[in-house]
């Protein structure tokens, strides 16, 4: 009966209130505008015993100004009955005025209490949270205040949060219906070059969803769904200590806080006729989150190249490589994920991804070699053209577990993961190389070549979290991780042979091989501050092993890492007039991979021969960072940065000439070694500037200086360079719903990239640079443009227009030179490539889609779909 009075009650002032108030606007607000109602209060109910209490009335109340009275007056805003277990939830609460918490239940004393918003403005830096854990609530005896909640309406653009600097992207409106790749285009300090590889600061970063390691691609991460990106320079030792010091890139994706459903449609065409399309989905009612993903996207990509080499030995030998490739296939992505609420402490959630693609490139290399025999005074010259196709099938499949329990104390948390990635792939490739003696002469051979591959790979990370707040400025965080990965990769090359009239094997000792690596970690970091000082002390711990073989031979490598230490320190000092400084340093590691070890050639591509160094060692890396950020009236922002990277035993990709095993003959291959050491300092600007209200501007400017010594006899050291990277955003919003955005991004001289991956499933290589030890890109600019309209209500339906590279401008430009050659080598790859984009969203907040027919014997979650 208690229930049923209750429920009525509620019913009947939330009526009251749906009529007082249409479309839930608010008092002072703009006309047309609805309050941020997002706003999240749970706890536990429990009486003078300690023992939960159902049934109990928990509502909120606020005080609103009526009309018809001329008088303000308290109103319902959401009201709820506790579960079983005295738990209550009170979602989708307005963040703007007080409110007041009111909880009855008959033979106890009421309890109330205020919860404050908007009491002062938040301190520059800070991010406020939205939920609020009331903890545990005894209805009599002492009851602990709550203390007030401190939001911002607008969050600023750009913020320093701890070991990160975080940029706010969920307005980025010009990305919408793209992917992740269209949203780093708009972050400060990365670098997305034409591949849609992402550099930070001339370095590859690891990629990091919601804090974990993700084996997701960007290009798989939609655009719709990320609310912030942290671009994490100096991470703490909460972060693996792999990756050396290019720092970690984390995607912060939307939390859905109504329940309801949501989601969006987009489709997509280039001027290839390549089309794209995906879907997003989420649905949320009770104790369960339901979020659904599917995207597919056709590949038609041109690329042009060409690679100038000249040998600088006995018999200089001048090769010139003209290469036309074109890449067909597609690719396609699902992701399904389901999230329970235990109670308002415990969620569990379990995922699964599948991928699948399919690609098939075909190329033309135009080969012309001069070779100058010195003693004789005289020259012979040949040409040839290689014809290519080949075909990349990969298949796989992932599966996320993950437990989060939230304790009563206010940011007490326990976190639980296990990923598993694994797949599988197959590549085949057919190569025709006919023999002239000049281009467009007679034909004086032809070689036949094939190779079929196949392997497979397994990733398994299991990794716990446990934050432990003492007070209001000091914490404790510690950690365990596990990853463990294995490598299966078979190669067989073939060469016809006229003799047999048949394809004959090739034995090649490093084409096959399993490996299993394995890096087991600890952390714990300290955090505490005095006033507006504050500081972070961290420490990691890993240990790490490899072992593996060759399959063809059976034999076996393998090597165990001493455990490493891995200190961080971070320093933060707020100042007058909304400024902070903050000074960090961490160290790194990165460790040599199995294939940069196998002590035996690759001579599957003959134009680019690569061989393992079993001497290798991991490299480690120090990192000094000073910032300064201010926030100006109007929500302006400047943030400088200083820093410095030294880097010993730096792993490097590294040409000399060894003895090609496949033919016992003397060859330039491709190999790896530990240069002595390497340093880059510079320089980072960053600007955000909200000019009007329908224009903003993003600049960012990094100015740096490196080189890497490579301390061998052989090598041809260059000077340290001096390089400037730079990219500039604007964002017009223009009457009728029109939007333009203009990005340029420009890239000075620069030393190469340091690249010791190889790329898994790949098949042979093509055309490369070689080492970054011997070698320098030449300067780049590029400039993009994108218009938008958005229609229908709301703005949920928009059609995209987008222009990439409209100079044809960014163009891989690479000079590299050793003790035997020098070489130039260019690379372009669709330039002026014009995009049609449309994408829709829809949602129904409301939809009690999940409703039970009978709400059973607790009545728990009855008013759920009340708003």
């Amino acid at each position: 009966m208690q229930k049923i009075i209750w429920l009525f009650a509620l019913l009947t002032c939330s009526t009251i209130v749906n009529a007082q108030m249409p479309g839930g606007g608010m008092p002072g607000g703009q006309p047309g505008t609805r309050p941020a109602n997002i706003g999240h209060l749970y706890g536990r109910i429990l009486d003078s015993d300690g023992k939960p209490m159902p049934y109990t009335s928990v509502i909120v109340l606020q005080s609103r100004f009526d009309s018809a009275s001329g008088a303000k007056k308290d109103v319902l805003v959401k009201g709820v009955m506790t579960q079983n277990n005295g738990d209550f939830s009170l979602e989708e609460l307005p963040v703007f005025g007080p409110l007041q918490l009111k909880i009855s239940a008959t033979g106890y004393k009421t309890y109330t209490q205020t919860v404050a918003f908007l009491t002062k403005k938040p301190a520059p830096g800070t991010i406020p949270s939205f939920d609020k854990d009331l903890g545990n609530i005894k209805l009599t005896g002492s009851i602990s205040q709550l203390q007030a909640v401190t939001v911002t309406g607008t969050k600023p653009l750009m913020q320093i949060d701890g070991d990160k600097k975080v940029f706010n992207v969920e307005k980025n409106i010009s990305s919408t219906g793209g992917t992740a790749l269209d949203v780093m285009k708009n972050v400060p300090s990365v670098n997305v070059d034409i591949d849609g590889n992402v550099t930070m600061r001339n370095a590859a970063p690891q990629l990091f969803i919601d804090g974990r390691p993700t084996t997701l691609t960007l290009e798989q991460i939609p655009a719709d769904a990320i609310e912030s990106v942290e671009v994490i320079t100096a991470p703490s030792a909460k972060y693996d200590a792999s990756g050396g010091g290019a720092g970690i890139l984390n995607i912060v994706l939307k939390k859905n806080r109504k329940t309801g459903y949501n989601g969006n449609l987009r489709a997509g065409i280039d001027k290839r006729g390549a089309l794209n399309g995906g879907a997003d989905f989420n649905l949320r009612q009770d104790k369960v989150n339901i979020t659904a993903s599917a995207m597919i996207n056709q590949n038609k990509d041109r690329t042009t190249g060409m690679t100038d080499r000249t040998t600088i030995e006995t018999d200089p030998i001048h090769t010139l490589q003209n290469n036309a490739s074109r890449n067909g296939g597609g690719f396609a992505f699902g992701r399904l994920g389901l999230d329970y609420f235990v109670n308002n402490r415990t969620t569990l959630s379990v995922s699964g991804v599948k991928v699948h693609g399919s690609m098939k490139p075909t190329s033309t290399l135009d080969i012309n070699s001069d070779t100058t025999f010195t003693a004789a005074g005289t020259t012979s010259h040949s040409y040839g053209q290689r014809l290519t196709n080949s075909s990349r099938v990969f298949n796989g499949t992932g599966l996320v577990l993950g437990m989060k329990h939230l304790f009563p104390h206010e940011g007490e948390e326990l976190t639980v993961d296990a990923n598993y990635f694994g797949g599988a792939y197959k590549n085949n490739a057919d190569y025709n190389t006919n023999y002239y003696t000049t281009r467009g002469g007679t034909a004086t051979g032809n070689e036949l070549q094939k190779i079929q591959g196949n392997g497979k790979m397994r990733n398994i990370t299991i990794q716990t979290d446990y934050v432990k707040p003492f007070n209001a400025t000091t914490k404790l965080e510690a950690g365990l991780r596990a990853g463990l990965r294995h490598t299966e990769n078979n190669n067989y090359n073939y060469i016809f042979s006229d003799v047999l009239g048949d394809y004959e094997l090739i034995p090649n000792p490093s084409s096959n091989y399993e490996n299993n690596e394995n890096v087991y970690a600890a952390y714990a970091t300290f955090s505490s501050g005095i006033r507006s000082f504050s500081y972070k002390l961290g420490l990691r711990v890993e240990k790490s092993n490899y072992d593996g073989k060759l399959v063809q031979n059976n034999e076996k490598f393998g090597n165990e890492y001493p455990a490493s230490l891995f200190p961080t320190l971070f320093l933060s000092q707020k100042l007058k007039h909304n400024q902070e400084l903050q000074l960090s340093y961490n160290r790194r590691i990165n460790r040599p991979n199995f294939f940069q070890l196998i002590p035996f050639a690759d001579s599957t591509d003959k134009l680019n021969i690569t061989k393992g160094n079993p001497a290798l060692v991991p490299e480690f890396t120090h990192s000094v960072e000073l910032s300064y950020l201010k926030t100006f009236a109007g929500n302006h922002t400047l943030l400088a940065s200083a820093y410095y990277k030294y880097t010993d035993h730096l792993i490097t990709g590294y040409t000399e000439r060894q003895t090609d095993e496949a033919t016992g003959s003397s060859a330039l291959i491709n190999t790896y070694i530990n240069a002595n050491s390497s340093y880059t300092t510079g320089a980072e600007i960053t600007v955000q500037n909200i000019l009007t209200k329908w224009w903003d501007i993003s600049t960012n400017i990094n100015i740096y200086n490196s080189k890497i010594n490579t301390d061998t006899t052989s090598a041809v050291q260059q000077d340290a360079l001096w390089s400037v990277f730079g990219k500039f955003n604007s964002n017009f919003k223009l009457p009728a719903n029109f939007d333009i955005q203009l990005t340029a991004t420009y890239q000075s001289k620069t030393n190469l990239p340091v690249n010791t991956q190889r790329q898994f499933g790949g098949g042979p290589p093509d055309m490369q640079a070689q080492s970054s030890s011997q070698g320098y890109i030449r300067p780049f600019y590029g400039i993009d443009i994108a218009i938008k309209k958005s229609f229908l209500k709301s703005k949920a339906a928009s059609v995209t227009l987008s222009v990439s590279d409209i100079f044809r401008s960014r163009k891989t430009d690479q000079y590299s030179s050793s003790a035997y050659f020098i070489q130039n080598y260019n690379r372009l790859r669709d330039p002026q490539m014009v995009k049609l984009n449309f994408a829709y969203r829809f949602g129904k907040i409301d939809a009690s889609l999940f409703k039970r027919k009978s709400q059973g014997s607790n009545g728990a979650n009855m008013m759920d779909g009340m708003q």
